[in-house]
């Protein structure tokens, strides 16, 4: 079964939103997420933050980019919730972090706080309802 069928044959909470929304929200984020971590690598690389501020943006963008592979091409649902339950816990510590060396890049980041929150809540709610 392909990616996608696999995906459309999951039981999902009837609050999910329409498979065609998750591309252009997540054009926008990215443009968002590409431009305000490039300005912490760049402060960072000048020697203006600390690894510790850059770490949980690194650590973030492990596991945003793990998830799709997890849920879509290994197609584990439970390991998919616990990398997004990461996801989110990184991207919390990275607004914390953010917000002492450039508040701008945490008010910036917090639709894709808001998007990663009803993302987690979406992917429990799948791993639950599909639990075998």
């Amino acid at each position: 079964m392909n990616e996608y069928n696999w995906y459309q044959a999951l039981i999902k909470p009837s609050w999910a939103p329409p498979s065609w929304i998750f591309g252009p929200v997540w054009t926008i984020l990215y443009a968002i997420i590409a431009v305000s971590f490039g300005y912490v690598g760049y402060l960072f690389f000048k020697g203006r933050i600390s690894f510790w501020v850059a770490l949980p943006f690194l650590l973030n963008l492990v596991f945003n980019f793990a998830f799709s592979p997890i849920q879509f091409r290994l197609q584990n649902n439970l390991l998919a919730a616990a990398d997004i339950l990461l996801v989110l816990g990184t991207l919390a510590w990275l607004l914390l972090a953010a917000y002492q060396a450039a508040s701008w890049v945490a008010y910036a980041n917090i639709p894709y706080f808001l998007w990663v929150s009803f993302a987690t809540i979406l992917q429990l709610t799948i791993t639950y309802l599909n639990w075998k």
